[in-house]
């Protein structure tokens, strides 16, 4: 038998094809598949493994370590990727490939490999984790060696090798799944000017199919880790779940970008992340109201670059081991309740409380009760405005 190599497989085209390329190249394949939430029957995708050629499939549920460890970690930084990605595919791929890691090691595997191609982000993703957690490890990327040119070529050689797989011409999406969202691309969807088809959201209703009155959840937050939803306490997981379902009934949590990939070029995503976008939504409000205005400005600004470290697959970087330990230390008062509206693609937060809350109602108030002594703010703004007195007129 020859060298062994424990393949990161989704029982998708790429890593179906993959294994029986490996196959055909002289190695031994494992085949393991990490459960984040993708869903789906992994008794037939363990059976599609073995019938494709794998020596061996692991089947590892890394559910609660992604949503604990990974995702409510990104959810307390409210790392979002140019405005509109709230990075579920990125956070995915540390936790997969530190499964893979440990597969390879206890497997006596010298090789690891993955089913990404040379254009997208996840191929550094995957092999930048693994070089940080093992760098003795030799990474295989089929799809950047072999001579499958397209998807078209690849559903053919699927064909004539007799691989099941779920891809056809007519409808060639690639789809990411796990808790956190859903990642949509390929097919007419590369056309930039081409009108997302429904048929291509999994767990999202259209705005016009969405129910016509509104829905309120309230979310209780502990130092910025949702626990529970309307009063009921729940693990992540199945918060989370609980959640994607009230949002995506109301249409709430896609998005239509024209992304920066870490390579260099531009690519249209289409995301689906209903979970995702309220508790963004929700703790976001939370910490304006329980954070000091310098330290939440700052805040705002670690937010961008942790969501850059995401996106750039260096979560064990020290800079984001760094950072975590700061937003680790914003989240002390972040502890209450937001309550939320649902209503036809919307989510607004109409409500908040904490008992770490920095508003006074004495001092914000216009009527009766008001504190706040205004005889005060003229010395205020002669000190504030001070340096700048004169200075535009001295430039003209």
């Amino acid at each position: 038998m020859g060298k062994k190599v424990v393949l990161a497989y989704s029982g998708g085209l790429d890593t179906s094809c993959a294994i029986t390329w490996l196959s055909k190249k002289g190695f031994s394949v494992v085949a393991y598949m990490a459960d984040v939430g993708q869903g789906g029957d992994f008794s037939v995708y363990r059976k599609r493994a073995l019938a494709t050629g794998a020596s061996k499939v692991i089947i590892e549920d890394l559910k609660k370590e992604f949503v604990n460890d990974f995702v409510f970690r990104s959810l307390k930084a409210n790392a979002l990727y140019e405005s509109g990605y709230l990075l579920a595919t990125a956070l995915s791929r540390p936790v997969i490939a530190k499964g893979l890691v440990k597969a390879a090691g206890k497997e006596g595997a010298e090789f690891i490999a993955h089913g990404c191609t040379g254009k997208g982000n996840d191929q550094v993703r995957f092999e930048v984790t693994a070089a940080a957690l093992d760098p003795k490890l030799k990474i295989i990327a089929p799809v950047r060696e072999w001579e499958l040119k397209n998807r078209n070529q690849e559903i053919r050689y699927a064909k004539i090798n007799h691989i099941p797989i779920d891809a056809t011409k007519k409808k060639p999406y690639s789809l990411d799944v796990n808790l956190w969202g859903i990642s949509i691309e390929g097919g007419n969807l590369e056309n930039p000017d081409h009108e997302p088809p429904e048929d291509i959201y999994q767990i999202t209703k259209s705005v016009d199919k969405a129910p016509k009155r509104p829905e309120y959840v309230d979310i209780s937050f502990e130092k910025g880790v949702p626990k529970k939803l309307n009063g009921k306490p729940l693990d992540g997981i199945a918060l989370v779940l609980e959640l994607q379902a009230m949002a995506g009934n109301h249409g709430i949590g896609r998005s239509d970008m024209i992304e920066s990939r870490l390579v260099g070029i531009k690519s249209r995503e289409i995301y689906e992340a209903p979970a995702a976008k309220v508790l963004y939504e929700a703790h976001k409000a939370l910490e304006y109201l329980t954070l000091d205005r310098e330290l939440l400005h700052f805040k705002e600004t670690v937010a961008v670059r942790y969501a850059e470290l995401v996106y750039y697959g260096l979560w064990y970087a020290p800079l984001k081991d760094a950072l975590d330990a700061f937003i680790d230390a914003t989240q002390r008062t972040v502890t209450g309740n937001v309550r939320v509206r649902l209503h036809k693609g919307s989510c607004v937060v109409v409500g908040r409380r904490s008992p770490y809350s920095l508003y006074r109602e004495s001092l914000a108030t216009y009527g009766e009760g008001d504190e706040f002594d205004q005889s005060l703010a003229k010395g205020f703004i002669d000190l504030w405005g001070l340096p700048y007195r004169g200075s535009h007129k001295k430039k003209t």
